[in-house]
């Protein structure tokens, strides 16, 4: 079993929303499509789901041409940021709204309601209505109504921006053990590289409608094939700069230098050096490639991590020495 897009297109007028974009999801994957607010996250997962309709391509499920088929002919679960809820339910209701309408057992719907209540603690909420709830409540409400569907298609966009940081937490860790024993597709859409890296599973790159990568999460982050992705798949936001290499030398910033390394067999020229902050450390890391100073602007505290903004060259003020290990 397979979602296969060929060459699928979306325009909105003179608008181009999607790319021509090629790609295959398997049954049984967790997949996250990755990128920024307006990336095009959410119509690539309307066009899987049959939503919207692609301007030009094709879209196959098992082997057949569903690219007209809607939403409603379609086995297919979707969540959006936004929760969305039948405010004259129940959240029991809400939840076994879909067991209902395929004709499942009394006793089957009430297990299944009651698993998916107790993941997302809404146990004692069971009785209330939508608009006694909190915001988070009501998200968690619309997950569980997704998880306990046996879709064989599950779209996430999103779903976990609204709740509590805790909860949210949580269910980064349990959402793909959830599925895991499914053959269902699920994907999943974020604009937070951190959660794609917590996921695992495949990672398709966006950007400006466009798929600019998609293979195993970890290769896609160690290994982009090209600078947009490495920016898309990087926060912090990944630091560049020109550089030039000549024999065994790098050189940047008019004439600070250090060994190629891993580079070594690269034609001598000219190229962007890119560096995650994580391979930047304190000039005390002995086993450090080069060294860069620069003028402190920022510095960020967030908990365990601090974030250090430079202006590298910069002749005044308080200055920082800071080691780098690009990966090989």
């Amino acid at each position: 079993m397979s979602l296969e897009l060929i060459s699928i297109e979306k325009r909105v007028g003179a608008d181009q929303h999607i790319h021509p974009t090629t790609l295959t999801l398997t049954e049984g994957s967790f997949n996250v499509l990755l990128g920024t607010t307006l990336a095009g996250k959410t119509t690539l997962m309307q066009l899987m789901a049959g939503i919207q309709k692609p301007t030009a391509g094709k879209i196959k499920y098992k082997g057949h041409d569903v690219t007209g088929v809607g939403v409603q002919k379609r086995n297919v679960s979707m969540v959006y940021q936004q929760f969305i809820n039948y405010p004259n339910f129940n959240v029991y209701d809400n939840i076994a709204s879909p067991l209902r309408v395929a004709g499942m057992s009394s006793a089957e719907i009430e297990k299944r309601v009651m698993s998916a209540a107790e993941l997302l603690r809404l146990k004692p909420m069971l009785q209330r209505r939508p608009s006694e709830l909190s915001g988070g409540q009501q998200q968690r409400t619309a997950i569980a109504r997704a998880i306990v569907k046996d879709s064989d298609l599950i779209l996430l966009d999103e779903p976990l921006a609204n709740l509590d940081y805790k909860l949210r937490e949580e269910l980064r860790d349990e959402l793909p053990k959830l599925f895991a024993g499914r053959n269902a597709i699920v994907v999943y859409a974020t604009t937070e590289p951190s959660e794609a890296l917590l996921f695992g599973g495949s990672t398709a790159t966006l950007h400006e409608g466009r798929i600019t990568q998609f293979g195993p999460t970890s290769e896609t982050y160690r290994r982009p094939k090209d600078l947009l992705t490495a920016q898309v798949f990087s926060d912090p936001p990944i630091n560049t700069a020109r550089v030039e290499k000549k024999g065994k030398k790098l050189s940047i910033f008019g004439g600070k230098s250090w060994p190629v390394g891993a580079g070594e067999k690269l034609p001598d020229g000219s190229y962007t050096l890119g560096l995650r902050p994580h391979h930047v450390s304190p000039e005390a890391n002995g086993g450090s490639t080069g060294v860069i100073e620069g003028r402190v602007l920022v510095t960020e505290l967030s908990g365990s991590e601090s974030v250090i903004h430079l202006d590298a060259g910069a002749p005044l003020g308080c200055r920082s020495r800071m080691a780098f290990t690009p990966s090989k």
